[in-house]
């Protein structure tokens, strides 16, 4: 009955006659009661009666034509045609099923989200074959941290847009099904709930996708900073996400966080980091936006369960001393750092590596030490150079009236590709070999390429 009365509504014959009974109600209208007022209230009610639901849209005075079998292409394109010469603001209802065609994807559609390569007959997922243990997602950890936060802390509860396994909140909502909330898609919502339980003396931990927070980025603002409220934010999938593509890279998070007052901007390097940055945002002396930005995929550490400590707020560290050349680098990337400065080594070369963990607050203290000592930097990130960590240095820089040769490295003013990230990382020239090259550019030796 719904797809005839589809076809029927959608047909130009239906709708040259519906256009032209209207304006003829128009003129008996002028005579007495409200003629098309009385035929719209006719027909939604017979519309209520056939479909056995009603229809908000139509009481917007939006056009509502469906539902349509979102599978049936060839019906749907000819339906689509139609509305194209039907005037007005139209919805066109489409129910489609996630994963159709493929019987183990539409019953386990979780599963099959994102599931890499797999057997389509038998629908065993391929993993690849790994000979040694390998460090955990950086997503586990969070995962099996704010459990372990939770636990001493019962204050502490999660919020998720849809995306519980993907951020590993999952475990959360195993083991504590009454402090943690999968608000669905819905990033804004996440934020906003987040906030009021913050009013109430509750900790949230609102996990979501670093380029889904851009969703969200007016309550971040204006429910949360503004009221400078007890919100931490950790966004996975920071910087260049891999093959899901520009639609995913978390590349704006840094300068779109740290241009917000009152707001904490911190970076893991590693595992450890992430889980005492965890720490540092749920203490009661915090009592500030805190957001934690760290990349998909495996970090780097294979005993990473240490004790918490407490990271003080807006202060570095020194990775190692050395010569001429500062690295200064902001979460993961330290690690790209970290083999370039053992590779230099071995020509000769020394330069000093720094993990500044925060881009807002910046340690000045430590940045007034490297700017005194070093003349030439270069900073990396897995963010946008616009407005990022590297832009953070230069205005440290000028507004304490130091002269030095900054190299910033990280995602250029452009949108990336699809790519591995080991790939990406080498094409926008912020991985360990561009490191390399970048400090003996600013040492003056030749470029090896």
């Amino acid at each position: 009955m719904k797809e005839y009365l589809t076809d029927i509504t959608v047909s130009h014959t239906y709708n040259k006659v519906k256009d032209e009974v209207w304006k003829l109600l128009g003129k008996i209208s002028k005579f007495g009661p409200n003629a098309q007022e009385i035929a719209s209230k006719v027909e939604n009610a017979v519309k209520m009666t056939l479909l056995k639901q009603s229809n908000l849209f139509e009481s917007l005075r939006f056009r509502y034509f469906g539902p349509v079998d979102g599978h049936d292409v060839n019906r749907l394109v000819k339906v689509m045609n139609d509305l194209k010469d039907i005037p007005g603001p139209k919805i066109l209802h489409v129910l489609t099923v996630k994963g159709k065609g493929y019987d183990l994807a539409e019953k386990d559609q979780t599963k099959w989200h994102s599931p890499g390569l797999f057997d389509k007959i038998s629908g065993e997922i391929i993993k690849p074959v790994v000979n040694s243990p390998q460090p955990p997602k950086y997503q586990d950890v969070f995962g099996n941290t704010i459990v372990e936060l939770a636990e001493k802390n019962q204050k502490i509860v999660g919020v998720t847009p849809a995306m519980p396994s993907g951020c590993s909140l999952n475990i959360m909502m195993k083991s504590m099904p009454d402090r943690a909330f999968d608000v669905g898609i819905a990033e804004q919502h996440a934020v906003t709930f987040s906030a009021g339980m913050a009013t109430q003396g509750l900790i949230p931990f609102c996990n979501i996708y670093s380029s889904f927070m851009q969703r969200a980025y007016d309550q971040v603002v204006h429910d949360v900073a503004l009221q400078n409220l007890h919100v931490v934010f950790c966004l996975d999938r920071g910087g260049l996400a891999g093959a899901d593509g520009p639609t995913h890279h978390g590349a704006f998070d840094i300068a779109f966080m740290r241009c917000i007052p009152n707001m904490i901007v911190s970076a893991p390097m590693n595992e450890q980091e992430l889980r005492n940055l965890m720490y540092t945002a749920q203490l009661p002396e915090t009592n500030a936006p805190f957001s934690i930005r760290y990349p998909r995929g495996n970090g780097v550490m294979l005993d990473w369960k240490t004790p918490f400590e407490k990271l003080p707020i807006g202060k570095g560290r020194m990775v190692r001393d050395g010569e001429e050349v500062a690295i200064l680098t902001l979460g993961h990337p330290g690690n790209f750092a970290v083999k370039a400065c053992a590779d230099l080594e071995k020509e000769g070369l020394l330069p000093a590596h720094f993990d500044m963990r925060y881009a807002k607050p910046l340690d000045e203290e430590l940045l007034h030490d490297i700017f005194s000592r070093f003349k030439k930097i270069i900073t990396v990130e897995d963010g946008c150079l616009m407005g990022g960590f590297g832009s953070a240095i230069g205005e440290f820089m000028m507004n304490n009236n130091y002269s030095a040769r900054v190299t910033r490295l990280g995602i250029p003013d452009q949108f990336i590709d699809h790519g591995e990230q080991k790939e990406l990382y080498d094409e926008c020239h912020f991985d360990a070999n561009a490191i390399k090259d970048a400090v003996r550019q600013a040492i003056g030796e030749a470029v090896l390429v």
